[in-house]
């Protein structure tokens, strides 16, 4: 998640939120470098204020809407109904007025999550098998106990799947994986949790000098 916020103690509060719920954040104070982290690292979901020091927020998103397809949650203080609507036709998925409540933002976020990947995998049939529904990965309809980052990391694969993802790139993308090391240790897992031989697997594949693959089989 990536968080543009010109107020430092509301976007460390919010942040620290939302590591705690298992989430990867990267936090950034102007709409410069908040286009800068969207156009060269990946992102899941992105949570806009408005006011900021030096573009609004509504130029972020005509900025990155163009080229940049991300969920995205504006919090802002503004509560006037023409905001709101200017926030959704310049393409924000969510609204919501400060103070935030962050046990609602959270549930928020899992919404938009879920509602996006079941967009994107809609009449997709060879991913009948792994469906996300209610903030859950689904294995051929049966719910993965996922941790948040094994929730992420899947639903990377998932993203990009028959596709080579290098380590670097995985961990670029995932904040809270901050080594190789631990990223095997979270593929090992997820594999224990949806290959019938974690040893010898069949979806998640290694490309060894390389990456992993999803196999959309």
């Amino acid at each position: 998640i990536l968080i543009i916020e010109d107020d430092e103690t509301a976007s460390f509060l919010m942040a620290e939120f939302l590591k705690d719920s298992g989430f990867s954040v990267d936090t950034v104070t102007t709409a410069t470098d908040g286009i800068s982290y969207l156009k060269n690292r990946a992102y899941a979901l992105l949570l806009l204020d408005l006011n900021l020091p030096d573009f609004s927020g509504f130029d972020v998103l005509s900025n990155i809407n163009s080229t940049i397809a991300i969920p995205t949650i504006v919090t802002s203080a503004y509560s006037d109904i023409n905001i709101k609507l200017q926030a959704f036709k310049y393409g924000a998925n969510d609204y919501l007025t400060k103070p935030i409540n962050f046990l609602e933002l959270e549930a928020r976020i899992w919404a938009l999550l879920s509602r996006q990947e079941n967009i994107q995998f809609k009449g997709d049939e060879k991913e009948s098998l792994f469906k996300i529904e209610n903030n859950q990965i689904l294995f051929k309809n049966i719910p993965l106990s996922l941790t948040a980052v094994e929730f992420e990391i899947l639903s990377l694969f998932l993203k990009h799947k028959d596709q080579t993802l290098s380590r670097d790139h995985i961990t670029r993308s995932i904040s809270s994986v901050k080594s190789h090391r631990l990223l095997d240790n979270h593929i090992r897992n997820i594999r224990k949790k949806i290959e019938e031989d974690s040893s010898k697997p069949i979806y998640l594949k290694t490309e060894y000098g390389v990456g992993y693959r999803f196999l959309s089989i």
